[in-house]
């Protein structure tokens, strides 16, 4: 309507106001030509003022769509920074506490945790097992802060997910959830294994990713990638297997420097000689562990 309508009903109105004067004939020709030209001049800007206004107004709506995320990095710029990815909670006390939880999931006529406690003190090495359906994940999701439960709350480090901020928590706890839940991003591989790491990352970043992947048996996989941890994977790169996919995931939880590692299924994809190898990684990497797996 800007663009189209207003510089033709402008001109439109124009040329009535110019009808009774027309008719009366107390206006000579040459004045008639004169308004006629300004008139048609004042449209001609009017066009082009109005041209601009689907940018100004995409302009507009992209600053709307953008505030909150420039208001979110302020936030985060104005906030102490640390470069210690280790666990910024008191050292002191369990891991985690868990109070009275309950979760329902949409749809489902019974909630699939109800009145549940626990607590994990620091340095434990865990393993939940159960039949699929009985609320491992639902729990490990929870403890990690991707689920909010109904009733209760999660401490970590003795404080709650709101007190401490969602960095800080990523900080306290990671988890390596399902295969079919996570994902392997088009991007260099180095990227999809420092995901929990702000970047840019560092030399020692990547040193220490290089790392992770030698013990956790990706040694291989590095050395056929031309570009090494560079390569460029996932769907318009470099295609990996389920077990790679599964230690890249794997590996990627424990390189966020977290106090607790949550696995949720990670070896299920792994042969026995490599669920050991992947095993006696996380077991030496976590400060404290929490395995989920079926019996």
């Amino acid at each position: 309507m800007l663009v189209g309508a207003l510089p033709r009903l402008y001109v439109l109105l124009a040329l009535l106001g110019l009808v009774p004067v027309f008719v009366a004939g107390h206006a000579t020709l040459g004045s008639l030509a004169i308004t006629l030209g300004a008139v048609l001049f004042i449209a001609a800007a009017f066009d082009a003022i109005c041209g601009e206004s689907p940018r100004v107004a995409a302009t507009w709506l992209a600053w709307r769509a953008l505030r909150p995320i420039l208001a979110a990095a302020d936030a985060k710029a104005k906030a102490p920074v640390t470069t210690d990815t280790r666990s910024t909670a008191g050292s002191c006390g369990p891991a985690l506490q868990a109070h009275h939880l309950g979760f329902m999931h949409a749809g489902r006529p019974s909630p699939t945790i109800q009145d549940c406690s626990l607590t994990i003190d620091r340095g434990d090495r865990i393993l939940l097992e159960g039949e699929s359906g009985g609320g491992k994940s639902t729990l490990a999701g929870i403890l990690a802060g991707l689920h909010t439960p109904a009733t209760g709350f999660v401490l970590a480090g003795g404080l709650d997910r709101h007190t401490l901020g969602e960095q800080a928590w990523r900080r306290e706890v990671a988890m390596a959830p399902q295969y079919h839940e996570n994902h392997i991003f088009a991007a260099p591989l180095s990227f999809n294994l420092l995901l929990g790491r702000a970047g840019p990352h560092t030399v020692q970043d990547m040193q220490q990713a290089r790392q992770v992947c030698m013990e956790l048996g990706l040694g291989p996989l590095l050395e056929r990638m031309p570009a090494g941890l560079d390569q460029l994977v996932g769907d318009t790169g470099w295609r990996l297997s389920q077990g790679e996919r599964s230690r890249v995931f794997l590996a990627r939880a424990l390189l966020q420097g977290a106090g607790t590692v949550i696995l949720d299924e990670s070896f299920a994809a792994l042969d026995p000689e490599n669920q050991q190898q992947c095993a006696d990684c996380a077991l030496g990497r976590a400060g404290t562990l929490l395995v989920i797996a079926h019996p």
